[in-house]
């Protein structure tokens, strides 16, 4: 027996989580059998603790989007028992059971071995989110980082505080954009520059293209600030869209493509090729400062899990919430 967060729902519609003992023989099929340290908590783990948001399509249900731990038992030669590895994406955790269980049971190819230098506790402090920032990171630095400040909305979020300190580590000047002014020593604790007030940003102008103010983004909210921001680019520069917490609709013109040669960029972590996998995990463990990550980090067990999936959804979560499921 092994504890894991069941979500289930009610002839009603209404989905339920709380942490039960399951049998082993519960898991769904796969590969490699992993004895899971920690996972996380993203906005998508939100989605499936509570009603789902269309994410999971059968229950009872494990969520988790993430994990890192240790092989217990492998049916791939990739894979021993006592092997470090990490997982995310795949939509493990959405239509596959996930990381808030004990134990899990994947497919070896959706595994990475933990890069040198990390534990299973800092690569879940990484997380999804992590990963995804690096990935948005690595984007930019692809197509060309301009002299302007990079901006990084959602600055507090998981992505978002990722992305701050691996670019103020690699030593450009960041504007962190908030909501929650409370968060402005936090993040320039980070590396962050200069802190930008959300209002500022929020507001869609009918001016396609203003003032050349940034030198790259990563971009977290989506919508409307999206739209404001591709105006602002300097010539030439990119913009990695990794969220849509502002919303799916961008009401924007061709104008800042057409005229300055903006690239907007999309980053999906859930399907990223192995090797390029491989590549993001390796520049983490060397381009994200540990005592920055140790500062994100917001401890949790799998008890806290269904108030922690609501508040992510509400906003109230900052930096990385790291879930230790053996506490």
């Amino acid at each position: 027996m092994f504890k894991a967060l069941i979500v289930d729902k009610d002839d009603t519609g209404k989905t339920h989580a709380a942490v039960q003992d399951i049998t082993l023989d519960r898991l769904p099929a796969g590969d490699v059998t992993v004895a899971v340290d920690y996972s996380t908590v993203n906005y998508k783990d939100g989605l499936c603790i509570g009603p789902g948001g269309g994410l999971v399509r059968h229950y009872p249900h494990i969520p988790g989007i993430d994990f890192a731990g240790t092989v217990e038992a492998s049916d791939d030669p990739r894979y021993a028992p006592g092997d470090k590895v990490v997982l995310t994406g795949w939509r493990v955790g959405e239509a596959h059971w996930g990381g808030y269980a004990q134990k899990a049971r994947v497919k070896a190819d959706w595994l990475v071995p933990l890069p040198d230098g990390l534990t299973t506790r800092q690569a879940m402090a990484v997380g999804t989110a992590g990963f995804t920032a690096m990935l948005a990171v690595m984007a930019l630095e692809d197509h060309g980082i301009k002299s302007g400040p990079v901006l990084v909305t959602g600055a507090a979020g998981g992505v978002g505080s990722v992305a701050t300190a691996i670019l103020a580590h690699l030593g450009y000047q960041v504007a962190a954009v908030t909501g929650r002014p409370e968060t402005a020593d936090y993040l320039t604790s980070l590396g962050a520059t200069q802190i930008v007030a959300r209002e500022e940003l929020a507001e869609t102008v009918k001016r396609p293209l203003e003032g050349e103010t940034w030198g790259g983004c990563v971009d977290a909210v989506g919508g409307a600030m999206l739209a404001r921001v591709l105006g602002q680019m300097e010539y030439g520069a990119s913009v990695a869209a990794v969220g849509l917490a502002g919303g799916a609709t961008l009401p924007a013109t061709v104008i800042p493509f057409l005229l300055r040669g903006v690239n907007l960029l999309g980053i999906d972590s859930v399907m990223q090729p192995y090797d390029n996998r491989l590549r993001a995990w390796a520049r983490i463990a060397h381009d994200l400062p540990m005592d920055k990550l140790d500062a994100m980090i917001q401890p949790a067990t799998l008890s806290d899990l269904p108030q922690l999936g609501a508040d992510i959804l509400a906003g109230r979560v900052k930096g990385r919430v790291v879930v230790d499921v053996n506490a």
